[in-house]
């Protein structure tokens, strides 16, 4: 957003070793797939409602555009899939992962010479002039006019699709509906299996979304047999590259289901669990000195940031902490935000949170 794999196969063999072949299932519909859905083959048109908006395809996309949001889960699930020759544009890229494969794979994608504004996001004129055929959007927010970025209206009267990743449509969206809102508060990693089965769909790879999801949720599943019944550490996880996001200029201390659930299934608790997301805007010192830590985990947002720096920094600003007294930290990436990585979190942080396991 590390320390490596939890004796599984790394996410490297699922990214470039899967068959090049896939399938896909028909049908008219809204943009969630069932997990249970057994995989077959797309027939086009292929129509969707996604975030009220309707999109239909008559072929898999052959242009697309990846806009930045900063989040890097829209393309790294285009690369588990091995749609790469389809992408026109990205501009995800964090340079760093939890899987260095992936941070390779993302280097080697066409940039289109995208040039993000200062709120990361593509402007419109650079959208329209690449002439892509679809364009992706991590939120709704990446179709803000406000923020001198295209439309969703304004791309579709010129003959270019548009996709949202359907649980974050409440984002960035004043009018969500109910129904959008919660499915945002409810964000999971079952939402990362989700949207990687609707890219499955769109683009005739059903069979190599399915496969990719079973061997995450596997490796998952792996990870939480071996920590079960283990009393749980509590874990605290700091971006020290992100405090730009907290109103206190502290590291952004993450939360959310995502995270919450990473961290479960490496054995632990975060510490600060069941707080909104928002609270990286808020938790101040006094907040932080208050948490029972026993791991800390050092978020890594660039490659030049120093991991091992920020950690004894931290420990010598928290030394009640029992992370501090121990030294125990472990390092992470993208893989406890919404995306295909988590499972590698997961193993990657049991290491350090249940070493006996």
């Amino acid at each position: 957003m590390f320390d490596r794999e939890f004796m599984l196969p790394t996410v490297s063999a699922a990214v470039f070793a899967l068959a090049a072949t896939g399938c896909g299932t028909t049908a008219a519909g809204p943009t969630r797939v069932e997990a249970d859905a057994t995989p077959g083959k797309t027939s086009y048109p292929l129509t969707l409602d996604n975030c009220g908006q309707k999109v239909a395809f008559t072929r898999p996309p052959r242009r697309v555009l990846i806009l930045n949001g900063t989040s890097v889960g829209e393309v790294e699930s285009f690369i588990m899939l091995g749609l790469q020759r389809h992408i026109l544009a990205n501009a995800q890229s964090y340079g760093v992962s939890d899987d260095p494969a992936m941070a390779s794979a993302i280097k080697a994608l066409p940039t289109g010479g995208l040039k993000p504004n200062r709120n990361f996001e593509v402007p419109a004129e650079q959208v329209l002039a690449a002439k892509p055929d679809l364009v992706v959007s991590h939120w709704s927010g990446g179709f803000d006019a406000r923020k001198g970025l295209a439309t969703r209206e304004q791309l579709a009267a010129a003959g270019i699709n548009t996709l949202v990743n359907p649980v974050n449509c409440a984002y960035g969206k004043p009018e969500a509906t109910p129904g959008e809102k919660r499915a945002y508060e409810k964000k999971s990693i079952e939402s990362s299996f989700e949207f990687l089965r609707l890219l499955g769909r769109i683009f005739d790879v059903q069979h190599r979304a399915a496969q990719v999801t079973t061997d995450l949720r596997r490796r998952l599943d792996a990870v939480r047999a071996r920590t079960a019944g283990r009393p749980p550490k509590r874990v605290l996880i700091a971006y020290p590259g992100m405090s730009a996001m907290n109103a206190n200029g502290l590291p952004a201390v993450w939360t959310g289901r995502v995270a919450d659930q990473v961290v479960r299934a490496a054995g632990g608790v975060n510490a600060f669990e069941g707080r909104s997301p928002d609270a990286v805007n808020t938790i101040n010192k006094e907040q932080l000195a208050a948490a029972q830590v026993d791991v800390l985990v050092v978020g890594v947002f660039q490659p030049n940031e120093d991991p091992a720096a920020a950690a004894r920094g931290l420990f010598a600003g928290y030394p009640q902490w029992r992370a501090s007294k121990t030294r125990t930290y472990a390092t992470v990436a993208e893989g406890v935000f919404l995306g295909p990585l988590n499972a590698v979190a997961a193993e990657k942080l049991a290491r350090v949170v249940q070493p006996d396991a």
